[in-house]
């Protein structure tokens, strides 16, 4: 779900060419019938890859069509991650589509976000609600008992290929799921993503949701919005169980690498927002009696490309930077920011495709600290190295000087429960 390494790589083994070479064909076909052949073939290798866990023989692919052939890549990865997410299962003869499906909770909090085993009540309460507002009918869903923070998330696409498989025998059988053991320590954040994963399945070629049966088919994005209303209206209480003492938002439930993507961008205002209410109110000041500075970082700075934003608050005429939050773009977000930086006028700017109007990255974090208060903005022109601290590993920002430095709250300060994004 990140950029690959963008470091030298040695000779693409066997495996790897080819996996490059269907991905080119399938880029250049001339025809539906070709695409779907070439897409037979290539999606083959990957499960193949998959199951035997040869995930270095897929990420050196990877890491090749990006630095070389960027619309490759897309589609590479494209086929990866459905591959790895989805399956087609055999029962008493009949095959049935499996889907893997998050559901991203957006949680912030002053104090800890909660993650881990469900109970076994609520875990019905939520699968009813599945069934009741979002899944379409006749399928058959198996939900994981645990309550997902994202390093608790499958790590590679092998391991995610591995839990749709497991998950999709315990939705067709209809055997409980046990929840994670030993699961990974969490980094503690004021403002996070949890997420409920299960896996969805119904006959080949069956509806898996709501919005695709034939009555919504003329009105997917209403019957999409429909869904999403009903499950935050049902669900929320549940989830505040869950997660108390929190301010939360539900996002909808949907394909698993999509899903993620969606809370990966939607959590990032919050991770703002929790950053200013937490200062504000440690520090005993108002918004306005904090100043920011924003700078654009990247792998390979020299080439005009922002990889991510990094915030810095301080106390208003102060140089020192005692938070940070971190912004990262996504998909088409980098290439718009280029655009935006060689003709921007105002706020507003028309997208790569034209068709609407929309606000930059940086317009956007601008806009979001107006908005929390804060009228004392710096933004650096230039372009920062993605520096981390050695010892503790934490992101560097920039002061107002342009210096990298670590964020530090004053000694005499009540310590945090959580750190920011």
């Amino acid at each position: 779900m990140r950029r690959p390494s963008k470091a030298s790589s040695p000779k693409l083994s066997a495996d790897s060419q080819r996996l490059a070479a269907l991905t080119q064909a399938l880029l250049q076909a001339g025809s539906r019938l070709e695409e779907r052949a070439w897409e037979q073939n290539l999606d083959a290798l990957i499960r193949k890859l998959l199951k035997n866990d040869h995930q270095e023989t897929i990420d050196a692919a990877l890491d090749h069509l990006f630095k070389f052939e960027s619309d490759a890549y897309d589609v590479l990865m494209e086929s990866i991650e459905s591959v790895s997410s989805s399956c087609i299962i055999e029962q008493d003869g009949r095959r049935h589509d499996a889907l893997l499906i998050a559901i991203p909770v957006l949680a912030w909090t002053r104090f800890a976000i909660a993650s881990g085993a469900i109970p076994t009540d609520m875990l019905m309460t939520l699968t009813a609600h599945l069934y009741g507002h979002v899944l379409a009918a006749d399928t058959r869903l198996a939900m994981a008992p645990t309550l997902f923070a994202i390093d608790q998330l499958p790590r590679t696409h092998a391991e995610t290929f591995a839990m749709t498989h497991r998950m999709a025998q315990a939705a067709l059988s209809g055997s409980p799921l046990r929840p994670l053991v030993n699961p990974p320590e969490t980094a503690p954040f004021l403002a996070d993503t949890r997420y409920l994963l299960a896996v969805v399945s119904a006959p080949v070629g069956e509806p898996l949701f709501r919005w695709q049966t034939p009555d919504n088919q003329l009105n997917v994005m209403v019957a999409r919005q429909q869904a999403l209303t009903q499950w935050r209206t049902q669900v929320m209480p549940n989830i505040e169980r869950l997660l108390p003492g929190c301010g939360i938002e539900l996002l909808l439930p949907e394909a698993y690498y999509v899903a993620c993507r969606e809370a990966d961008q939607k959590i990032r205002p919050a991770s703002i927002r929790a950053a200013v209410h937490y200062l504000t109110h440690v520090l005993d000041v108002r918004p306005d009696g904090l100043s920011t500075v924003i700078g654009g970082f990247a792998e390979e700075s020299d080439d005009g490309r922002v990889d991510e934003y990094r915030i810095s608050f301080m106390l208003s005429r102060n140089a020192d930077v005692l938070y940070g939050v971190v912004w990262p773009l996504f998909g088409q977000e980098d290439a718009d920011e280029e655009l935006h930086a060689s003709h921007s006028r105002g706020i507003g700017y028309a997208g790569v495709s034209g068709e609407t109007a929309r606000m930059a990255p940086i317009e956007e974090i601008m806009a979001l600290l107006q908005e929390c208060g804060i009228t004392d903005i710096k933004r650096h022109r230039e372009s920062f190295p993605m520096e981390f601290c050695e010892d503790c590993g934490t992101p560097l920002y920039c002061d107002p000087q342009a210096e990298l430095v670590h964020a530090e709250m004053p000694e005499d300060t009540p310590q945090a429960s959580g750190h920011l994004h």
